[in-house]
């Protein structure tokens, strides 16, 4: 399946730095003073004509890093290689970039590598080198670690992920974020390492640690029905104007889950896109939320006496 950009918070025109097979050496090629730029090194592309090491030192050295704002990791030499190596030079080189307020890692397209198969190692470093960052986002789950943290600039926090590690949400509960408003987190399935529980989002739905949480996506999960049964009965909850239970594998169990926990009239919309809910639950649903806009579109059916999600592999 196409899946959209990463980003989904920039709003900058992005430029690409161009690797070596893409530079013409007879011309000198004068950078933009760009605010946004995409970072793509394909080994496959260029034939390991560079580096990634030796890509992100061209690009420093070329380009006014200190009015990059946004910055995007595409690929960092080969989809089979872990971001690693991309966080430390990144984390490393954070006094060479002062005004920079968004990363996302990871925006490698479904035909360069599926999403299941993009590696992390522990992202962490990026929220200790960067206190004022506003934005990251992840794409990808296999090996994603992330320890506790207390961040107070950041705003959004959105990882996409065909299979999410349980350990990645417990710290997201644990982290002290006071300025985050969205956090979004796809959990996907347990063949692709999705083996976060209803148990390790209970600081994320207790919601002590996120004062300033207005939206919550908990999506892509096989367990769906479960998170909405805790869902309807999370203090968290009672804050938000927007909420996503959607592409997973919510059924009739976890939409009557919702119906009879605390009042969802508060919000402003309710994403249940991509469910398994029958007509009846669907027009049940709409009518105990006439103020709310409900997003029931999607509407999947049981296949092979299973439900899918939208986003595993």
């Amino acid at each position: 399946m196409t899946r959209a950009a990463l980003c989904r918070f920039g709003t900058l025109p992005v430029d690409r730095f161009p690797c070596l097979a893409d530079v013409d050496e007879e011309e000198s090629e004068e950078h933009p003073r760009a605010e946004a730029w995409s970072l793509w090194l394909n080994e496959y592309y260029d034939d390991g004509e560079e580096s990634f090491e030796d890509y992100f030192a061209r690009f420093v050295g070329e380009v006014d890093t200190t009015a990059v704002r946004e910055l995007t990791f595409e690929m960092w030499g080969s989809p089979h290689e872990s971001s690693e190596q991309a966080v430390r030079l990144l984390s490393g080189a954070a006094d060479r970039f002062p005004a920079l307020r968004l990363i996302a890692l990871g925006d490698i397209p479904y035909d360069e590598c599926e999403i299941s198969w993009i590696r992390h190692g522990d992202i962490t470093p990026l929220l200790e080198a960067f206190p004022k960052l506003e934005v990251l986002e992840v794409r990808g789950g296999d090996g994603l670690r992330l320890r506790p943290v207390r961040h107070g600039s950041l705003k959004v926090l959105r990882f996409e992920s065909g299979g999410l590690p349980g350990r990645v949400a417990r710290a997201v509960g644990a982290s002290e974020l006071p300025a985050l408003e969205h956090l979004e987190l796809w959990l996907g399935v347990s063949d692709y390492g999705g083996d976060t529980t209803v148990e390790d989002l209970e600081a994320i739905l207790a919601g002590e640690r996120l004062p300033a949480l207005r939206h919550l996506g908990l999506q892509d999960s096989e367990i769906q029905d479960e998170i909405a049964a805790a869902v309807a009965a999370a203090p968290v909850v009672a804050r938000l104007g927007t909420l996503a239970l959607s592409m997973g594998a919510l059924g009739d169990a976890g939409a009557e889950a919702l119906l009879f926990g605390q009042p969802l009239t508060r919000l402003k919309r309710l994403d249940l896109s991509h469910h398994y809910l029958s007509d009846a639950m669907a027009r049940r649903l709409r009518g105990a939320l006439p103020g709310v806009e409900v997003d029931l579109s999607g509407q999947e059916r049981v296949r092979n006496d299973r439900r899918y999600v939208a986003v595993s592999e």
